[in-house]
């Protein structure tokens, strides 16, 4: 385990699991956590709110584990809530440290001045930023980029349909690939999310300049509720995206593409 400390929280901001794994794939789980920092006083939101899927993907990071497990691949998670700092958007953007989420207002990002959104993506982004760029450079080969989040069923008021969303943004190929490839879930391209809800970033930023293969895998959280239903999910994301490495010439080990 490796994990990068930060001053003002009471617990390390970023955490690489399964570093030595050799499978290709490196997993990315941004919104594993719905944690806040006591500093924040809990932004003055609700306890139902701060359990909501507002702070974090309910079940991702469980998933996720379970998929490292079964690939041996590296995994690397944020541990504070993306309310604090969403490290799947920029500095610059204002879903980075939003105002408001869904139904929620979040009093303790109203009006944050310069000063302090520069404070919050020092301590919380770059940390995170950098363990993903360490993760990523300390391949033996050419490693290939898969982020996992989940999403509510009902967003708005309105029910979702989609099961497993594969999300893309200019490079098409690893999505091309598992869409390809047939599973018991209803899956959709760009749902219920794309690049144009801004929510590519990690994509963009450590994936598209080197060319790597990539993609950003959303489930329902319905699906991952239960630790049994975790196992399930990932089980089939393990072979699922083992058959579309393998249509795409990625070697199980050292991520070479031929």
């Amino acid at each position: 385990m490796v994990q990068l400390a930060i001053k003002e929280t009471d617990q390390p901001v970023a955490r690489v699991v399964n570093a030595t794994g050799d499978h290709p794939v490196v997993l990315i789980c941004e919104h594993a956590s719905s944690h806040i920092p006591a500093a924040f006083g809990g932004l003055g939101l609700s306890g139902e709110a701060l359990s909501s899927h507002i702070a974090w993907d309910p079940g991702a990071l469980e998933t996720a584990e379970r998929l490292s497990a079964l690939l041996k691949a590296p995994l690397v998670h944020g541990q504070v809530s993306r309310l604090i700092y969403d490290c799947n958007r920029p500095p610059e953007a204002p879903g980075a440290m939003p105002e408001k989420s869904e139904i929620y207002d979040i009093p303790g990002n109203r009006g944050l001045d310069g000063a302090e959104r520069a404070r919050r993506v020092e301590t919380y982004y770059r940390p995170f930023e950098k363990l993903v760029e360490e993760t990523l450079k300390g391949r033996s080969g050419t490693p290939v980029l898969v982020t996992i989040h989940s999403f509510t069923p009902v967003f708005d008021g309105k029910k979702r349909s989609v099961e497993i969303g594969i999300l893309h943004d200019a490079d098409t190929r690893l999505a091309d690939a598992l869409l390809s490839v047939p599973i018991n879930y209803k899956v959709q391209r760009n749902q219920p999310y794309g690049p144009a809800d801004g929510v590519t970033h990690t994509l963009q930023r450590h994936a598209l300049p080197g060319g790597l293969l990539n993609v950003m895998i959303e489930i329902r959280n319905d699906l991952i509720a239960t630790p049994e239903d975790c196992a399930a999910v990932a089980q089939t994301l393990s072979s699922w995206l083992e058959r579309a490495l393998a249509e795409l010439g990625v070697s199980q080990v050292g991520g070479a593409v031929r």
